[in-house]
């Protein structure tokens, strides 16, 4: 068949990346209020537990109140309107922020074509707070979110945000930000070289660990390093922007090389793999693509502990999700091997 092409190249996205301790501590805050996503972290439950107890009690109070109405959403968003020097200018813009303003930057981002119903549903119009929820509605919390966002009043959401964000920064980040700041700029940096050097998609999924094809609307891809959030990679959306929050590199959490650190891919991999169910699991999807429900029914169990291993394999990258269908990313276990082979390195004795 002959083709000819008279339509324009195929574009891509650019992509920026940025730092700060601000999204370290509002990741904190999502990871801590989401109980089900914790057993995937790479910190153990007594680790959230201590940071729990170490807040003050009123903060412990907002950080309740955060867990039930999923505000840390509303502290990422805000964070993304401008850039901010360090806490007491973010604290001053939420604290400067008119009631209709404040409510218009927490309501999601759900689309261009609802730009418009986003502003009416920041003024309290009843219909177009209906049709975000119903944009969205097969999202996990989102409806939920924007009925909350809709109809608090301001000021306790103001209140709550100003309260709960220096609560947590200051217990948690301030006493090691030079820490966390050399983890997340020596990240930075390494991923700053790294991206003249690949094309943008490409740079974006060996990031990311997840391929991110153009969209009509994105023209800018935001990379943000977290340490707070490993393994995960969390994907958020704004105007033309598509942003990634993502995992640090390993080599990153440390000043020095330790020869006896094995890489964190390679524990949690190994981790991840130590269960005969999840063992189960890859091998089911080492045939072919299954869904949830296929799974369940092969497993045996409740679907929601199903969902939960799968959740485990995703969080190391061995399995991946699409159209309601898991596969199995058979290039991540065969680079196991060669993962641990470099890890243990040339035997001493080899050779006699």
């Amino acid at each position: 068949m002959n083709i000819l092409n008279i339509g324009s190249e195929r574009t891509t996205y650019h992509v920026e990346l940025a730092f700060s301790p601000l999204f370290e501590a509002a990741l904190g805050i999502a990871a801590v209020t989401y109980d089900d996503i914790r057993p995937t972290l790479e910190q153990p439950a007594e680790y959230w537990e201590q940071l729990v107890k170490e807040l003050d009690p009123a903060v412990q109070r907002e950080l309740d109140y955060a867990k039930q109405y999923n505000t840390w959403k509303t502290l990422l968003q805000l964070l993304h309107q401008r850039s901010f020097a360090d806490l007491s200018s973010f604290l001053s813009y939420i604290t400067e922020l008119s009631p209709a303003e404040l409510r218009y930057q927490a309501l999601p981002y759900l689309g261009d074509e609802l730009q418009i119903v986003r502003h009416q549903a920041a003024s309290g119009k009843k219909s177009a707070i209906l049709a975000l929820q119903n944009a969205c509605s097969s999202h996990l919390f989102f409806p939920a979110y924007i009925a909350h966002i809709a109809y608090v009043e301001q000021e306790t959401l103001r209140n709550h945000l100003l309260l709960l964000m220096k609560g947590w920064y200051d217990a948690h980040i301030k006493p090691r930000q030079t820490d966390i700041n050399r983890i997340l700029e020596r990240d930075f940096t390494y991923k700053k070289a790294m991206r003249d050097k690949l094309s943008a998609e490409a740079f974006v999924e060996w990031a990311t660990h997840g391929s991110y094809p153009p969209e009509p609307a994105i023209t800018r891809v935001l990379l943000i390093p977290h340490v707070i959030y490993r393994p995960w990679t969390i994907h958020a959306n704004d105007v033309g922007t598509k942003i990634f929050y993502y995992p640090v590199a390993d080599d990153s959490l440390h000043d020095s090389t330790d020869p006896y650190r094995p890489p964190q891919t390679l524990v949690q991999t190994l981790k991840v793999l130590g269960d005969e169910h999840r063992l189960r699991l890859v091998k089911m999807l080492s045939e072919k693509e299954l869904s949830l429900q296929e799974l369940t029914e092969r497993l045996g169990g409740a679907k929601s502990t199903v969902h939960h291993h799968l959740s485990l394999l995703r969080s190391a990258y061995l399995v991946e999700s699409k159209e309601n269908k898991y596969r199995l990313k058979r290039e991540a276990l065969d680079k196991m091997p060669a993962l641990l082979q470099q890890f243990l390195g040339d035997r001493a004795d080899e050779g006699h």
